[in-house]
C-alpha cells in the first residue's frame, strides 16, 4: 500500500483541527443563554484535563506527573492559558457574534511577533509591522462593519478586544514551555491545564459570589451535552493532537497558514445559517489572511505557531 505524503497527513490534520475550532465559536454561543462563560469554561477544562492527564499516563508514566519543584510556574502558565484565554474568550464571545470571535485566533502568529520582539527588545522586521498593521486593519473592519470610527465611540470591539486580551494570554502560556526544555509538550500541557484549574475553580467562586455568575441548571447541562461534547473532545482534545501533529509532519512555517481557516469555518457556518456576511466583514478577513501570509512567508520573521505544545516531543 502506497504511504500518504507526510505534506497531505499534516495538512489533513492542520485543517481538521482548524475547522474544529472555528466550529467551536458558533456551537458555543447558544449555550451562554443557560451556561455563563465561567462555568462553560470551569467545564471545559474540568473536562479536558483528565484526558490530558490519562494520555500523560499512558504516554509517560506516573513519573510524568511530578513538578519537579516547579509547581507555582506551572500554576501561572496554567492560569494565562487556561483561565487567562478560557475566561477572556468566552466572556468576550458573550457580547460578539461567534464568526467575528474566531478572526483572532487567526492573529495569533502576529501576536506572537510583538511579545518576542517586546521581549527581545528589537523592532520586528518591517515585513513583520506591516503584517501586524493590515491584521490589524482587518479586524477593524469585521468588528466595525466597516466603520473604524465605531472602536473610538464605544460603539464596537468590546467584545473582540477580550479575545484578543485572551489570546494574547495564550502566546504568553506557550512561550512559557520554554522554562521546562526537558518536558514533553503533552506533559506540559496536561500538568498546567490541571494547575489551571485552581485559578478557573476560584474565578467561578468568585463570579458566583458577586453575582456575576450562577450554577447552571440540571436540565440546561443535560441539554447542552452533546454541544459540551463537542467543545471537549472535538475542539479541546482531538484539534490539539491534530494541530500539533499537522506542524510536525510539514512544519510551523507552512503549518501555520492553516489558521486562516478558523474564521473562514465560522463565517461558514453563518452562511449556513442565513446570516449574509457583509462586504467589509469579507474584506477584513481576506485583509487578516493576507498578513498572515505576508508574516509567515517572511524568511526573516518565521514565528511558530502558539497552539496546544502537546506532542511536539522533548526539546
Amino acid at each position: 500500500m502506497r504511504r500518504i505524503p507526510a505534506w497531505l497527513r499534516g495538512g489533513a490534520m492542520l485543517a481538521a483541527a482548524a475547522m474544529a475550532w472555528g466550529g467551536m465559536f458558533p456551537v458555543v454561543k447558544p449555550l451562554m443563554h443557560s451556561i455563563d462563560p465561567f462555568g462553560l469554561t470551569l467545564v471545559r477544562y474540568g473536562l479536558a484535563a483528565p484526558v490530558f492527564l490519562a494520555l500523560l499516563w499512558a504516554a509517560e508514566g506516573r513519573h510524568a506527573f511530578a513538578t519537579e519543584g516547579q509547581a507555582l510556574r506551572l500554576w501561572w502558565s496554567g492560569t494565562l492559558g487556561f483561565a487567562g484565554f478560557g475566561l477572556f474568550a468566552f466572556v468576550g464571545l458573550e457580547s460578539t457574534r461567534p464568526e467575528h470571535a474566531a478572526v483572532i485566533p487567526a492573529l495569533l502568529p502576529l501576536i506572537s511577533v510583538v511579545v518576542i520582539s517586546a521581549r527581545q527588545q528589537a523592532w520586528p522586521s518591517a515585513r513583520a509591522i506591516l503584517a501586524i498593521a493590515v491584521g490589524l486593519g482587518g479586524v477593524a473592519l469585521v468588528v466595525t462593519h466597516g466603520d473604524p470610527w465605531a472602536l473610538l465611540t464605544g460603539g464596537a470591539g468590546r467584545g473582540e478586544a477580550l479575545v484578543l486580551a485572551g489570546a494574547t494570554c495564550w502566546v504568553f502560556y506557550t512561550l512559557g514551555a520554554a522554562a521546562f526544555p526537558g518536558w514533553s509538550g503533552l506533559r506540559y500541557t496536561a500538568m498546567t491545564c490541571v494547575l489551571g484549574l485552581v485559578s478557573i475553580a476560584g474565578a467561578e467562586a468568585l463570579a458566583l459570589a458577586s453575582g456575576l455568575a450562577a450554577l447552571p441548571r440540571a436540565d440546561a447541562l443535560a441539554a447542552a451535552v452533546p454541544s459540551l461534547g463537542y467543545m471537549v473532545v472535538v475542539a479541546s482534545v482531538l484539534a490539539v493532537l491534530g494541530w500539533n501533529g499537522g506542524i510536525r509532519e510539514i512544519g510551523a512555517a507552512r503549518g501555520v497558514l492553516f489558521i486562516n481557516l478558523v474564521p473562514v469555518t465560522a463565517f461558514a457556518i453563518a452562511v449556513v445559517g442565513g446570516r449574509v456576511p457583509e462586504a467589509a466583514e469579507l474584506a477584513g478577513v481576506a485583509l487578516v489572511v493576507a498578513a498572515l501570509l505576508l508574516n509567515s512567508l517572511s524568511p526573516a520573521h518565521r514565528v511558530a505557531p502558539p497552539s496546544l505544545p502537546v506532542l511536539q516531543g522533548r526539546s
